[in-house]
């Protein structure tokens, strides 16, 4: 079974040989473990069984696809946001839209000029349509594409005192990413259109429910619509505690839900699969803040062995992943323990390794 199959057979909730995994970590655990499987950071996912390819088409890829080498280095992205490197992630150091008028934020250009270039980064994996499950990141894609541009306090000020203009922002902002997933969907054969705003933090939302219903619930639907329209899974990513609005994801079309902070309020993620494990697949869950950096070895293997076979008690419908990044203190024996408990052992991966090396 290649990762396209054991995927897809997943979603669909039919037997696999493993559950399908897809991993997320911090830079510099990435470069640990590319350092001590003797392989260049770029090929680690490949090394460690990830089954899902994807790259990042909207903003998120200024955030994470570009990686300085030092604290303090940083870049001016497409849509004029300064980053800067610090404690080994790139964060906002200049919003475009921090002083502007109403009519200058209105009027504001998005980088629509650049939309063949960023989908360009769906090439490479492309390419590997035949084996891999490829999606496309069309994140952050409304409310949180809003706030890097116009400041976090900025925004919240807007929708708190001036509502119309933030849901023209939010309309602006939905617009440029369904630009941009629309000509994904056209150009490239792909598995699921990933869309991704935060809107969680660790004991609530930072909307009312009842705010972001109205305010960014219909135009991220149409996020999910395009890639119905395109006959793909529609994927979603939100960290925090967003169990509020679990359910009106699930009515807006949503297949698959990430990353399942299981230590925020209301995010149990066996209590979400009893609850929406009819509707929608889950990926994420293994805790990032307490288990897999302070856990013991037998601890992450039984752990993460339950979550699996509770997240797949209905056949399926789960793909192994952190709920954040695996930080730098996490051990490394703690991270092997974590795969061989998904069917992937330590001697696999290293002999993975040495086939990249000898390649």
């Amino acid at each position: 079974m290649n990762s396209k199959q054991r995927v897809h057979a997943a979603l669909n909730k039919e037997p696999v040989d493993r559950v399908p995994i897809f991993m997320w970590y911090h830079p510099q655990t990435a470069k640990r473990l590319a350092k001590i499987l003797e392989i260049p950071v770029s090929y680690l996912g490949e090394a460690l069984g990830d089954d899902i390819l994807m790259t990042w088409i909207n903003n998120n890829y200024a955030m994470e696809g570009i990686v300085h080498e030092q604290d303090g280095e940083s870049h001016v992205d497409e849509w004029g946001i300064q980053w800067t490197r610090i404690d080994g992630f790139n964060q906002i150091t200049h919003y475009p839209l921090a002083n502007a008028t109403p009519d200058e934020m209105v009027n504001y250009k998005f980088p629509n000029d650049k939309i063949g270039s960023l989908i360009k980064r769906m090439e490479p994996l492309d390419k590997k349509r035949e084996t891999y499950f490829v999606g496309c990141d069309a994140s952050p894609s409304a409310f949180e594409l809003y706030w890097r541009l116009r400041g976090m306090e900025g925004t919240m000020i807007d929708i708190a005192e001036n509502p119309k203009l933030a849901e023209t922002m939010i309309h602006h902002c939905t617009e440029f990413s369904l630009r941009l997933s629309e000509a994904a969907c056209d150009r490239f054969e792909l598995d699921w259109l990933w869309a991704g705003d935060d809107i969680g933090g660790q004991t609530g939302m930072m909307l009312s429910p009842q705010t972001w219903q109205t305010l960014i619930k219909p135009y991220l639907k149409q996020l999910f619509d395009v890639a119905k329209s395109n006959g793909i899974y529609a994927a979603f990513h939100s960290c925090g505690a967003i169990r509020p609005i679990i359910g009106d994801l699930v009515e807006m079309g949503l297949d698959v839900l990430n990353p399942i902070q299981c230590n925020c309020t209301g995010m149990d993620p066996f209590e979400l699969k009893k609850e929406f494990g009819k509707d929608l697949a889950f990926m994420g869950g293994v805790d990032t803040q307490y288990l897999l950096p302070n856990g013991t070895v037998d601890q992450i293997y039984k752990e993460t062995a339950h979550l699996i076979e509770a997240m797949t008690s209905d056949g399926g419908g789960y793909i192994l992943a952190a709920s954040h990044t695996v930080p730098p203190e996490t051990p490394d024996e703690n991270i092997f323990a974590m795969y061989e408990a998904a069917g992937l052992s330590k001697d696999e991966i290293f002999d993975r390794a040495a086939q990249i090396r000898n390649n």
